[in-house]
């Protein structure tokens, strides 16, 4: 027997499934899409049944190519974005499509929760303030404007978690992924009774709480039928998306200072911590880990987002090559042009969904490359936003460079001396799945614990040369009375 672990990763636009040895090397992969649903001006949601598609397929894939290539799947385990709301009834069945993580309906429910309870309150019980896209405002704004649909809710889920409920008929969730809820008790690491009464809401709406790599139950048989996977197969409660990631890369609570830096569609900085230290204003995030501890997280929106926005609409046809080589030609600071990345708004330091984004000090002189480079320049200022406010709050002594935008070299010398923290490169690029794979291989009983595992299948890290520009520290005191400008203007002030 070749045994292995299969890991999804139920994103945004689609599916993925992968196995991997008890080696943490990856020998299958498969994935399926589904629709984004925008059924009003800032609302997204998708409809649970399309995931559930998207995984008989995907698993049926996968499970054809682990038989044809004799490999034995012992757990499955499940990562997803995170978030969303699936309001289920008394019988378990789907109530409405489930708003997302990146919907936006919810400001008013924002306010009812810091009116209930007061914003530091509840950043020093949950690690963050009301968030609109957190799944508690979500239940909130359900009980305001669907108030049948909240009569009829009896639990509501996280999505890997449904995902876990319709596997196995058990509900569950897990500490990394339901600290992103809004209502959970970090120190605890348990719902906070206290909070939810204040909101007039229960905690048997939510699922019991389990270790991230605690087995939620046993595969189906109506679902073994149609995946050709093993009935009883343990379904492992896996992590959150960026926590699974995370596990993938090795990070952990007990290396506090070893994080990551991405340039995927959003940046995000990921920085685990041994204890619950949330920023006192709620600017950046404090999420449990996957591992029983605890991480920061910051995200700005449109980081490789904003480079392949200004690629489609401004220079179609154009190879992303050609463009970093024009920026690679401009000189550090673009001479005097800035860029704000605030085209979706923006969420960590300043979570302001109303943010938009600009170029600011354009002149005659400026070229394409100007035009490229203060693109570039600006997200890495925008996550050295990030990093100012975890400073105080952790060391932090080196950061894993993942996603896309970290293939770019010239990308990277420019994030390395803007965030003067050193950065690494890692071979591995298989992101959440792979983390929700190996906390598979722990349920099952491969590895006795989570800290044996990450021991065994880490990948090596390889440092990124340092760089060094002055001419950024003026820089980025320019682009913080950017953003004062074009905060103003989102104010209408």
């Amino acid at each position: 027997m070749k045994p292995v672990s299969i890991g999804i990763d139920l994103g945004t636009s689609g599916l993925k499934a992968l196995a991997l040895t008890p080696e943490g090397h990856s020998v299958a992969e498969a994935s399926a899409s589904y629709p984004l649903l925008t059924p009003r001006p800032g609302w997204t949601e998708q409809k649970p049944s399309d995931w559930l598609e998207a995984t008989r397929q995907a698993l049926g894939e996968l499970a054809g190519k682990l038989e044809a290539a004799g490999y034995t799947p012992v757990a499955l385990g499940l990562s997803g974005q995170m978030h969303g709301a699936v309001f289920l009834d008394a019988w378990g069945e789907v109530i409405r499509p489930a708003p997302l993580w990146n919907d936006q309906r919810t400001a008013e429910a924002c306010a009812e929760i810091e009116a209930a309870v007061p914003r530091p309150e509840l950043i020093r019980r949950t690690g963050n303030p009301a968030v609109t896209g957190f799944q508690l405002p979500k239940l909130i704004w359900l009980r305001r404007a669907e108030g049948e649909n909240f009569a009829r809710t009896r639990r509501v889920l996280l999505p890997k978690d449904y995902l876990a409920f319709a596997l196995t008929g058990n509900a569950a969730t897990e500490p990394s992924d339901a600290s992103g809820i809004g209502g959970l008790n970090l120190a605890a690491q348990d719902w906070d009774a206290e909070v939810l009464a204040a909101l007039g809401l229960r905690s048997e709406l939510f699922p019991e709480v389990i270790p991230s790599h605690g087995v939620v139950g046993g595969l189906r048989a109506d679902w073994a039928r149609v995946t050709g996977l093993p009935e009883g197969l343990p379904v492992v409660a896996g992590a959150g998306d960026n926590a699974a990631a995370a596990i993938g890369l090795g990070l952990s609570s007990a290396r506090p200072g070893v994080g990551s830096v991405s340039l995927g569609t959003s940046g995000v900085i990921f920085l685990p911590l041994e204890r619950p230290t949330p920023d006192p204003q709620g600017r950046i995030h404090l999420f449990c880990h996957a591992d029983g501890g605890y991480h920061l997280l910051g995200v700005t929106l449109a980081a490789a987002g904003s480079l392949q926005w200004y690629r489609d609409r401004l220079a179609p046809g154009v190879a992303f090559d050609a463009l970093m080589q024009e920026a690679a030609a401009v000189a550090a600071g673009s001479e005097g042009l800035l860029f704000m990345p605030y085209l979706a708004g923006e969420r960590s330091p300043h979570l302001d969904p109303d943010l938009r984004g600009a170029w600011l000090g354009l002149s005659l002189a400026h070229t394409r490359g100007h035009l490229t480079r203060a693109l570039l320049e600006g997200v890495a200022f925008s996550l050295k936003d990030v990093l100012e406010v975890m400073k105080p709050l952790a060391t932090i002594r080196q950061l894993l460079a993942i996603g896309g935008g970290a293939r770019s070299e010239v990308w990277l010398s420019i994030l390395s001396a803007v965030l003067g923290a050193p950065l690494a490169r890692t071979p591995i690029e298989e992101g959440p799945a792979r983390g929700a794979a190996l906390l598979g291989l722990v349920g099952a009983g491969v590895y006795q614990s989570v800290a044996e595992m990450l021991e065994a299948t880490a990948p090596e890290a390889q440092a990124i040369p340092a760089y060094s520009e002055p001419a950024y520290a003026a820089a980025y005191e320019r682009f913080k009375a950017g953003f004062r400008a074009v905060g103003s203007l989102a104010r209408g002030a």
